[in-house]
Parts: C-alpha cells; sequence; structure tokens
C-alpha cells in the first residue's frame, strides 16, 4: 500500500494574521511525499530528507486523519523531500501536509481530484491537511489560504476563520523572484497582536485581491506586515519600480516579488547583493499532484 505525491510551495498576496482571510499563490518548488501503509503497523512514523532531526509531527498527522477517515487503522511511514526551504516563508508546511495527504489517499486507492464526482474533492482534501497542520501546532490561522493555493494552484483567496475557499483564479504574473536571508521565522511564533494592528491595511489587501488587483495587493500586505513583524521594507522599496507587487512572504523572512523574468532580472541584481539566496521561479497554474 504505497503512494506518493507532490505539492507546490507559495507565495503570499495577503497574510491572514491580522483579519481571517487571506490570499496566495503557487509557485514551483515542490515537496514530494513518499506514504508506505501497513495494516499490522500499529503508528505512523516520519522522515523529513535532509533534515533527520526535523519535525513530523504534521506529515504524521496528515496520515493518521486520512487514514482515520479513509482507511482501516493502517500505520506506517511517511517520508518527505523538499526544494521548499523550511520556516522561510514559503509555505513549506502547507506543501508538506498537501502532498502527504495526497500520498496517503493513493496508498489508499482513494481518487482526489477537482472533478465533484470524484471520492474527494482536492479541496476538501486540503482540509484534511489544513487540520493535521493546527493538531500539530505548526500554524497560527489554519494556513487555509496557502493550503489552499498549494493544491489548487494559482492564486486563492479565503477565509481561514471557516477555511472557506473565496475565490481561485489563474496565476496573475509569469515568474516570481524569491530572496531568502539567512534568519528562518516559525509561523507558530507570530507576533499576532502586532499583526492586527495593521489589520485595516490587511482589510484593503484583501478587496484589493478579490477585485484581481493582485500585485497592488501583495504590496500593501508587504509593507504593513514588513513592518508589523520587524522586518526591513528596503528589499521591497528597492523592487517596487520593476515588478507587478512585492511581499513580505508569510511571517517572513522570504520577500517574494512577481512579474515578467525581464524585469525581475533587474530586481535580482539588487537582491543578489544582500545576504541569503536568490532565486527566480515560475509561478503555477497547477498544484499538488498524484505521482
Amino acid at each position: 500500500m504505497d503512494g506518493r505525491a507532490a505539492a507546490p510551495g507559495a507565495g503570499t498576496v495577503v497574510n491572514a494574521l491580522a483579519t481571517g482571510r487571506g490570499a496566495a499563490f503557487a509557485v514551483d518548488l515542490e515537496t514530494t511525499a513518499t506514504v508506505m501503509l501497513d495494516p499490522d503497523a500499529d503508528e505512523v512514523t516520519g522522515e523529513i530528507a535532509g533534515a533527520p532531526d526535523g519535525d513530523t509531527r504534521l506529515i504524521e498527522r496528515c496520515v493518521e486523519r486520512v487514514v482515520d477517515r479513509f482507511g482501516t487503522g493502517e500505520g506506517g511511514h511517511v517520508r518527505t523531500d523538499s526544494e521548499v526551504p523550511t520556516a522561510a516563508g514559503l509555505k513549506s508546511s502547507s506543501a508538506a501536509a498537501n502532498a502527504t495527504v495526497l500520498a496517503t489517499l493513493s496508498a489508499l486507492g482513494v481518487e482526489a481530484a477537482n472533478d465533484p464526482d470524484a471520492d474527494v474533492t482536492k479541496t476538501e482534501a486540503c482540509r484534511v491537511g489544513v487540520r493535521a497542520a493546527r493538531d500539530a501546532g505548526v500554524t497560527v490561522t489554519g494556513a487555509f489560504d496557502d493550503a489552499s493555493a498549494s493544491m489548487l494552484g494559482g492564486v486563492t483567496v479565503t477565509d481561514n476563520t471557516n477555511d472557506e475557499l473565496l475565490h481561485r483564479d489563474d496565476p496573475f504574473a509569469t515568474h516570481a523572484l524569491v530572496w531568502t536571508p539567512p534568519e528562518r521565522a516559525y509561523s507558530a511564533d507570530a507576533d499576532v497582536s502586532a499583526c492586527e494592528r495593521v489589520a485595516p491595511m490587511a482589510t484593503l489587501a484583501t478587496d484589493l485581491a478579490l477585485d484581481g488587483d493582485y500585485g497592488r495587493a501583495m504590496t500593501v500586505n508587504g509593507l504593513a506586515f514588513s513592518a508589523a513583524l520587524g522586518f526591513p521594507t528596503d528589499p521591497a522599496v528597492e523592487a517596487m519600480a520593476d515588478c507587478d507587487g512585492v511581499s513580505l512572504s508569510g511571517t517572513g523572512p522570504s520577500v517574494v516579488a512577481v512579474g515578467d523574468r525581464a524585469d525581475l532580472k533587474a530586481v535580482r541584481r539588487l537582491w543578489d547583493d544582500r545576504d541569503g539566496e536568490t532565486r527566480l521561479v515560475e509561478t503555477r497554474e497547477t498544484g499538488a499532484r498524484m505521482l
């Protein structure tokens, strides 16, 4: 009873910490999960490639939740391998959860698709991972915005207070430039009260996103949340003249700019002078998939 699946990371359009509403878009950095179920095993164990001491509670809980609903009590083992850096604001937890949920469904022979006639829709499969993330304590909001963008692809706008998908659209830019400084920031450690103080700007950004003005929504969000969470706004200011939108991604520390590849090269020349790593990636219309 084996299954494999992959899910992309994502960048932030609107951070949901202030109001419960958020938006995100998929980027072409993937996490792959391999799940091996055993009817005779009495527990689920996890492994993260390249991180022997990594926290495996999330991926283990994803397997357990899928088995509780669709299986017959199987245990087993899950391993993830990822291009998405952890604790960098690029939705590594959402990608891992989505890949693990789909891999477990695959191992059980359960179809997950956008087709309403499928055994389980991808949106509902996404909610399984979101609930597992809450169980594991790796998220404050449940991160349905991040998880839905990873699972469905494109850009999604959500209400995380009740895991409701408000809107989904195709990618609004072809490329994204990601700058990730050396430090890391864990979503569960974010200062929620500081974020709530920028709720008026978050509401404005959400309204822009619901109107399809994703680039300006990103920029409004990025300036507000960088200030609230104590990150510098200099990288965003450097990028504004040469991109469609730029934002702190998640609770940081990564900053993501979107636009045409040629325009983003000018931004990259500036960001390459900063400590850390700069990557030019494509946005994704497709989301998570079974392999």
